[in-house]
């Protein structure tokens, strides 16, 4: 019997393992819908594209060893999806997007909505192109998958023109190939591995950080393994939160600048020195270098390395663990961790008056001390951080307990990921409490989102820190053109509570600092999508410095 491209697509992204896709209807892309259907696939319409695209970048990020999957419409529903697009290939999440395309019969003769996607995509994904016969679609969508697993994983795009996609074939036309979602496990060269062990062996003072390679490599397990046999201290950033338990005593979150400025070595596992780290300008000038990451085009960037590891992180740890105990390498730097313990200590104590503040309007640090109270109660939650300065304060103050139970937007620091990450956490773990830490301004992006997890019955919480402002742009323009020459950074005391509520969710204001631990809690009793609308103190203390 003659089936269409959409049942094509369908029964491919089941042999890849797919379980959902998310999308904004779109003419040119119907066919994937009816195919979902008959292969169990859920389709979640969403609001506007772009969270398509963060959806599915959150699905991928909550289901290791998967795919996350969106189709969006030809013209403004690709452009539209462009960000998110963007947002998975800074972060290296392995994506598939389907994108529409006009009638391929009237190609260049100017359909509805046609443009040229495939140039658009190709600079922000690891393999872009065009499918023109339908019983190639279930080819392509193998080799584009093995493009997005592969090396450091990443987006992938394809475009299928609507006739395409509408025409039918025989089943046995177009067979479906097996689609591998996880790639081989590339060990590292083990010379490599043994000179690393005899920069660490002369060692004083090293410091590892471990960043979003360290997930993508699914290494956590080893490398917890050799921070516990050797004690190095231990940072995490990017995806690579959550890697390193909190309970670990080689897990240190607030004395990095000194322990960095104090190292001798410094081994980057899977953490690229780009602007978090001031492009290696963290690191002295004298320490040595390590570095371990996944694609050996990333050993060197910005800063020459001592040592490059390359391969999966996985095997590098297993290997270096293998290496320091068959060199007879005695590795052990418990005192110096314990040193950066102190600090830790210290600084957790100049925090302690502003976490307990009865501030009115409400210190941002009490916020987050609360919400990381109310947390405890759950069971291994996922948060989520959509904004600036309420999330940079959030990071700081929420432990996270394990991989996966953060996300952010990453080095791109795309807004309005906070509902579109959240509907994926939300629907790929249903037993887990997903919560966003929101900024007022970031709501403003995707807030709308709360419909659609309303309308699939998604009890997302959002908690909002309102300073009426853009607070991180705020602060820099006060200071150097003078607070009354303040342009498009403030914003309004917005009840977006009552924006939730109008919607289908529950709402409330919070405006002094007890009431918002009843709020949170009433909150999720309702067993609806919530937001908690915090009014908090707006900050013009400026330190100096942009975050770039």
């Amino acid at each position: 019997m003659p089936v269409h491209g959409g049942k094509l697509a369908a029964r491919a992204l089941k042999e890849a393992g797919v379980e959902v896709i998310f999308t904004l209807s779109g003419g040119h892309i119907m066919p994937i819908y009816d195919g979902c259907l008959d292969e169990g696939i859920r389709v979640i319409d969403v609001r506007h594209e772009q969270a398509a695209v963060h959806a599915a970048d959150s699905w991928a990020r909550c289901n290791p060893g998967k795919i996350g999957v969106a189709a969006i419409t030809a013209g403004p529903g690709v452009t539209d999806g462009v960000t998110g697009v963007a947002n998975a290939w800074r972060a290296n999440s392995p994506i598939l997007v389907f994108g529409g395309q006009g009638p391929f019969e009237n190609l260049r003769r100017g359909s509805l909505q046609e443009m040229d996607h495939v140039g658009v995509m190709r600079p922000i994904t690891k393999y872009a192109d065009s499918i023109y016969q339908t019983h190639r679609i279930p080819e392509y969508i193998e080799l584009a998958v093995r493009h997005a697993v592969s090396g450091i994983p990443g987006p992938v795009y394809l475009e299928i023109p609507m006739d395409v996609f509408m025409n039918e074939v025989e089943w046995d036309q177009a067979p479906v190939p097996p689609i591998r979602t996880e790639p081989p496990r590339l060990s590292p060269d083990r010379v490599e591995v043994r000179k690393a062990i005899e920069l660490l062996s002369q060692s004083q003072r090293p410091v590892l950080m471990a960043g979003t390679s360290v997930k993508w490599s699914r290494a956590s397990g080893n490398l917890n393994d050799f921070l516990k046999e050797t004690h190095i201290p231990t940072y995490t950033n990017g995806m690579g939160r959550g890697t390193v338990p909190p309970d670990s005593p080689e897990w240190l979150n607030r004395s990095r600048r000194d322990a960095l400025q104090k190292s001798d070595c410094v081994v980057l596992a899977g953490t690229l020195l780009d602007f978090r780290m001031r492009f290696g300008r963290t690191i002295p000038k004298d320490a040595k270098i390590i570095q371990l990451d996944m694609d050996a085009t990333l050993i060197g960037q910005n800063r020459p390395s001592d040592v490059g590891i390359v391969g999966n992180l996985s095997a590098s740890f297993e290997m270096l663990l293998e290496e320091t105990k068959n060199q007879g390498a005695q590795l052990d730097w418990t005192s110096w961790r314990d040193q950066l313990r102190e600090l830790e200590d210290d600084a957790e104590k100049k925090v302690e008056a502003a976490l307990n503040s009865n501030e009115v309007p409400i210190d941002p640090q009490r916020m987050c001390r609360e919400v990381r109270d109310w947390l405890e109660t759950f069971n291994d939650p996922i948060v989520i951080g959509d904004g600036g300065d309420i999330v940079a304060t959030a990071a700081k103050i929420l432990p996270v307990k394990s991989e996966g139970a953060w996300m952010d937007p990453g080095p791109l620091g795309t807004l309005g990921v906070g509902m579109p990450f959240a509907l994926a956490a939300q629907l790929a773990n249903p037993d887990k409490r997903v919560v966003i830490v929101y900024g007022d301004g970031s709501f403003g992006l995707n807030g709308f989102e709360f419909d659609t997890a309303v309308r699939f019955g998604l009890p997302v919480i959002g908690v909002l820190g309102n300073d009426a402002a853009w607070g991180q742009m705020m602060r820099p323009q006060g200071a150097t053109y003078g607070w009354d020459r303040l342009a498009a950074t403030e914003l309004a005391l917005t009840r977006y509570d009552k924006v939730v509520e109008a919607l289908g969710g529950h709402g409330e204001l919070v405006e002094e600092p007890q009431e918002l631990r009843p709020a949170l809690e009433r909150a999720a009793a309702s067993g609806k999508p919530a937001l908690v609308n915090v009014v908090i103190r707006q900050d013009r203390d400026y330190k100096g410095g942009i975050y770039v």
